[in-house]
């Protein structure tokens, strides 16, 4: 993997293809995990099967709590698409230059993806603990690996998680 990265950059230089060269760097670190919170960074692919379905997916930066946090969502460049936080009462996501307001994170989620996550479990499957949540299913074989996925069959429409930490 870093050989074709290494391999890209270089076929950049050589044509001339400057933009390429932002995807040959390490994005900086968007989040600050602070003292005594938690911080996971990778992939995340959440699919909705809805009429029509829906799939959101892209690099992630998490830290916090289920009850206080912030989510950090890039696109391959490692450019912002979204920041979401949250603490008790209240759930925001700012993309671009709007806003969008929630009473819960869960009714965030519901809007932004449109099914809502099991924030409590997502954060102890992330610790590889095996939490059950309303209507979930965790498999959390691969997660020595870093891999985590999650489906939802019940209630409709059914709705997967799947994620890829950086370090696991």
């Amino acid at each position: 993997m870093m050989l074709q990265r290494r391999q890209l950059c270089l076929a950049a230089i050589g044509t001339g293809l400057l933009p390429l060269l932002s995807a040959c760097s390490t994005a900086a670190r968007q989040l600050e995990a602070a003292p005594g919170k938690t911080y996971w960074s990778g992939r995340m692919s959440v699919q909705v099967l809805d009429s029509p379905p829906q799939t959101t997916s892209g690099s992630f930066e998490l830290s916090g709590s289920p009850d206080s946090g912030e989510l950090v969502l890039l696109n391959p460049l490692g450019n912002i698409v979204a920041r979401v936080q949250w603490s008790p009462g209240q759930a925001s996501a700012q993309q671009g230059t709007q806003t969008r307001q929630a009473s819960s994170l869960d009714e965030l989620t519901r809007t932004l993806l449109g099914t809502s996550l099991p924030i409590a479990a997502l954060f102890d499957w992330l610790q590889g603990k095996p939490t059950e949540a309303a209507g979930w299913q965790a498999d959390l074989e691969a997660r020595s690996e870093g891999k985590i996925l999650a489906r939802r069959l019940d209630p409709l429409p059914e709705a997967s998680l799947r994620i890829v930490l950086d370090a696991p």
